[in-house]
């Protein structure tokens, strides 16, 4: 057990949405803030939000938010004494870690020795195994030149399978094979791509389970011998293994079921001698049986709803444990109530390959009301571009119920406007109206035909026909058409009724 060592001013070393969500955990702790920038987020919210803020350099994340020595040299610049990473760039970096212990300065997040064991996919299933975690039939391949190998020891692990980048994450690297003759071009084909993106083009080879759920449990761990798990989490709505959708408690998931996963969580974590918060990702079959994924060695992007459903806020705890304290309910575990949703507002068009939208954001209008939050970085004049991942917001409701909560999840996102940019909203309210997903009966592939529906031609030609003659009457007059009107036109009610199918 380390001495307590209390924080008082805290760098964030990111930015975006989780910028802005720890900047306001540390102020609710009294703490002073530091943020970071690159070149494309001078004028963002987060370097609005900070009592202070350092430039790291140009928008490249290579140039900036992955240059350790400059966030080194901010945190001393600024005299900041710790250093939380947010999710995502080095958030998951052994090296990191290091090099701000070495600086002396306190890491808000799990112990390197952590990271090592579970960053890596491979060393991953070696930890947790000899802990009794069910999982995934597989094998390892370091050397895919030799076609036979590689195709003798897929056929061991048996097939459909996967095959995985070993250091990958967010789909990259990643194949799935149905059969022998497959399998010697996708194992290329992912080593290449694993070797792009992460400099490491070992793979790992991984019986694919049928209809999977992705059910993942959140868990906190101090250094006063506390290992706690705070319920499961349903991640399947995804789209090329991205979540798009998160909800608590699953549908799938049972009391027996939930008691089961939590204590195979909870081994993980023992296993590797983990503190901070953390998530332990588990496939679940049709059979109800579950095996380890992968372990996340950060906070997540879909704590919130955690959150909502047990009453706490993790990124404090993160603060506490930091700190040398103890979990601060660790005697009395939150009893879990209601039922929260999740989903992840992106700039992107849903209807047409989900290609990237850019542009400059207008008036924002985001939804309140009962049981809602928002968590984002949006705001009047922001420039999106291609630099960062396109998440702008997260939209959170909880509700008494499943079904409450959906409703309630439709409502907000009527309410949220971001004009300037074309989000995957439309993608979300048809997700939200799919048979599957409101009967709880869905599994990984439910995006998989994710294209919007052809609309019907007596709902769309009256919108047509309306904007035809408005523009002809605004070529011909050169005037405007009148806004004064408090009445909605009937040509606006219906689009919006199209729209909103």
């Amino acid at each position: 057990m380390s001495a307590p060592r209390p924080i008082s001013k805290l760098l964030v070393a990111n930015r975006g949405e989780i910028a802005v969500r720890v900047i306001r955990a540390a102020h609710e702790q009294g703490l002073r803030t530091v943020a970071v920038y690159s070149d494309a987020d001078r004028t963002s919210l987060h370097v609005r939000m900070a009592h202070e803020a350092y430039r790291l350099g140009p928008p490249p994340p290579s140039a900036s938010y992955l240059r350790i020595d400059l966030i080194l040299e901010a945190a001393r610049k600024s005299g900041a004494d710790a250093i939380h990473p947010g999710y995502g760039f080095l958030a998951e970096s052994a090296e990191f870690v290091e090099a701000i212990q070495e600086a002396g300065l306190i890491y808000v997040g799990p112990p390197a020795s952590a990271m090592r064991a579970m960053g890596d996919k491979i060393s991953a299933r070696a930890t947790v195994e000899t802990s009794g975690v069910p999982l995934v039939p597989g094998a390892t391949l370091t050397d895919v030149s030799d076609a036979a190998a590689c195709r003798a020891t897929a056929d061991g692990v048996g097939y459909p399978l996967l095959v995985k980048a070993s250091a990958g994450g967010g789909g990259k690297g990643m194949r799935l094979v149905r059969e022998s003759a497959e399998v010697t071009g996708a194992i290329k084909r992912a080593s290449g791509e694993a070797l792009t993106a992460f400099g490491d083009g070992t793979v790992y080879l991984e019986r694919f389970i049928e209809e999977p759920r992705h059910v993942e449990i959140q868990i906190l761990a101090d250094d006063h011998g506390t290992t706690i798990a705070l319920g499961e989490r349903e991640c399947s709505v995804q789209r090329r293994h991205q979540k798009v959708i998160e909800e608590t408690p699953s549908p799938a998931v049972d009391e027996t079921l939930r008691a089961k996963m939590e204590a195979a969580a909870v081994a993980c974590a023992e296993s590797c001698g983990y503190r901070s918060a953390g998530t332990v990702e588990f496939l679940v079959g049709a059979d109800r049986a579950f095996h380890f994924l992968e372990m996340n060695t950060r906070i997540q992007v879909e704590h919130p709803i955690t959150e909502l459903r047990y009453g706490v806020d993790l990124l404090a705890e993160q603060l506490r444990i930091a700190q040398g304290l103890p979990i601060s309910f660790a005697g009395e575990l939150p009893t879990p109530a209601g039922h929260a949703i999740e989903v992840r507002i992106c700039a992107e068009d849903a209807d047409h390959g989900f290609m990237p939208s850019t542009g400059t954001l207008g008036a924002v209008h985001l939804p309140g009301g009962p049981g809602v939050r928002c968590d984002g970085h949006v705001h009047f004049g922001q420039v999106v571009g291609l630099d960062y991942d396109n998440l702008l917001l997260k939209l959170i409701v909880h509700a008494d119920s499943r079904g409450a909560a959906i409703l309630r999840m439709k409502r907000a996102l009527w309410e949220t406007r971001l004009p300037g940019l074309t989000t995957n909203i439309p993608l979300l309210l048809r997700t939200l109206d799919d048979e599957r997903f409101v009967s709880g009966n869905y599994d990984t592939s439910i995006l998989d035909d994710s294209a919007a529906p052809e609309p019907d031609a007596d709902d769309i030609m009256p919108v047509i026909a309306a904007a035809l003659a408005m523009h002809r009457r605004i070529k011909k007059t050169h005037v405007p058409p009148s806004t004064a009107s408090t009445q909605p036109s009937p040509w606006v009610a219906a689009g919006r009724s199209w729209w909103r199918r």
